[in-house]
């Protein structure tokens, strides 16, 4: 776009036209020529510098450039023209060709330059249907650039995720504090439930009840407090009283029946009535606030028996043993039984007012720790109420039928009865049947170490036991026995007792 190109002649004298007036005709002509040559597909690319046009597109011998200084750096310089153009006259109705000067170049052929070919297509070029501009690559598939740039999001709404988590909890719950126990049994605690954004488990227990439907058929609201029916309260009281009512009535006809009836019909009298007693034990636990709804083992039934077998006949074994026995009658113990047995109706009592009480609490605390550091006042009450009860039960019984027996080893034992009764009826059953095996086991240990001390060089093994026995008396095996196991079993309480989940089934 600078000077213009020179182009030597036949005898190698440069040759540039003068004729003004084929600056006119060059500028029409390169305007027409432009519209003609410029393919349907765009624009053409100018060919770089020193490039020369196709041997078949010239007329005359091919010119040789005279070398010279190098051309200016722009971006497509102007062609060189044919010497045989300059010379030759066109033909009519062509234009010339165009002066070399500072004006735009002007195509010499319709043909499109080289540069860029056009796709192969056999079809003309007058033929083709204008095609529409191709869209921009980058805007084509827009749509699947849209999915792949979407990343992953977290739950937008947290409680959603825990609500489809525990759904089955929230729609069978019957009260918002039912789902705060549920959550609470799942480890779910008041700094997890800072992170669904709510300050304690009650306040994400209420959202969740709220916004999760109850199943059909349920008293939505209800409370799941222990029934408060009177007749329900004497019904379940009437049956807590057949134990002690059996076991007084077969005492009693024991004792008017001595001296009149032989041995024979006596023991026919104490099988009966212990019989009896057994049966109205099992229906004061089925029903009431001492029934674990089938939570309670077989083998915890048997401990409670060997225990309260122990209490009968216990002390006499071990008479016997020390003394060189088993030989001649037993002396049996019935007043710490008897006292046993009346005590099952109080029991029943303080486990109920244990739930209603810690049921109060929860529905009055807003945190669990404020409802554990209610709950562990109230399992202390009730268990040293009963304890005071049983006491004056055991004094009673001692002094109506008397025939010793010890009354601690009998207390320990009501104690251990009754944190075993409570930890299944909320739901530890295993607790309560280990706690009872372990008193189990010393029992049966006192007298087994007794028996392997009459064997030689095996007096150290029997020792400890006749030095506790030599201590405190034949009542010291079931009062450390159980004692150890009630305290186990206490301590085990405090803290399982003292969580929302162990009320929600109560």
């Amino acid at each position: 776009m600078g000077r213009p190109t020179e182009v030597p002649g036949a005898l190698g004298t440069p040759t540039t036209s003068s004729n003004g007036d084929h600056r006119t005709a060059a500028a029409a002509s390169g305007t027409l020529l432009a519209d003609v040559s410029e393919p349907a597909w765009g624009p053409s690319t100018a060919p770089p510098d020193g490039a020369v046009d196709a041997p078949g597109d010239r007329t005359g011998p091919a010119p040789s450039p005279e070398p010279g200084p190098a051309p200016d750096h722009d971006p497509a310089p102007a062609p060189v023209p044919d010497t045989a153009s300059a010379t030759t006259p066109a033909p009519p109705g062509t234009p010339a060709p165009p002066e070399a000067d500072d004006s735009p170049p002007a195509a010499e052929d319709p043909k499109p330059p080289e540069g860029p070919k056009p796709p192969d297509d056999p079809t003309p070029l007058e033929d083709r249907a204008p095609h529409p501009a191709p869209r921009a690559p980058e805007l084509a598939h827009t749509a699947p650039a849209r999915k792949l740039s979407t990343g992953r999001r977290g739950p937008a709404d947290p409680v959603k995720t825990l609500m489809h988590r525990h759904r089955e909890l929230c729609e069978r719950a019957v009260d918002p504090l039912e789902i705060a126990a549920g959550l609470e049994a799942h480890g779910v605690t008041d700094r997890t439930a800072a992170r669904y954004r709510h300050r304690d488990v009650f306040s994400l227990a209420e959202e969740l009840f709220a916004r999760v439907p109850g199943v059909a058929g349920e008293p939505v609201g209800a409370s799941f407090a222990p029934a408060r029916d009177i007749e329900t309260r004497a019904a379940w009281s009437l049956r807590a009283l057949l134990p002690g009512a059996a076991c007084l009535a077969t005492f009693v006809a024991l004792r008017f029946t001595e001296g009149v009836l032989d041995s024979g019909a006596r023991l026919a009298i104490g099988s009966g009535g212990g019989l009896l007693a057994l049966i109205g034990l099992a229906l004061a636990l089925r029903t009431g606030p001492l029934c674990a709804d089938g939570r309670s083992s077989g083998a915890a039934g048997l401990f409670g028996c060997w225990l309260l077998g122990y209490v009968l006949y216990g002390d006499a074994l071990l008479h016997q043993l020390l003394s060189g026995g088993p030989e001649g009658p037993w002396d049996i113990t019935p007043a710490p039984l008897l006292g046993l047995a009346v005590a099952v109706a109080p029991a029943a009592w303080c486990a109920h007012l244990f739930s209603v009480h810690a049921h109060r609490k929860l529905n009055g605390s807003r945190a669990l720790e404020e409802f554990a550091a209610g709950v562990r006042p109230l399992l202390f009450a009730a268990v040293a109420f009963f304890l005071c009860v049983l006491g004056a039960l055991l004094y009673l019984a001692g002094l109506g039928i008397g025939g010793g027996g010890s009354r601690t080893g009998a207390a320990a034992l009501g104690v251990l009865l009754l944190l075993a009764r409570l930890l299944t009826v909320h739901g530890f059953p295993e607790p309560a049947a280990t706690g009872l095996a372990a008193a189990c086991a010393v029992e049966v240990a006192a007298p087994a170490l007794v028996l392997a001390g009459r064997l030689p060089g095996l007096d150290p093994v029997a020792r400890p036991v006749e030095v506790l026995i030599e201590a405190a008396g034949t009542g010291a095996v079931p009062a450390v026995a159980c004692g150890a196991a009630a305290l186990g079993l206490l301590t085990t309480a405090t803290v399982a007792l003292s969580r929302a989940s162990a009320h929600t089934a109560a």
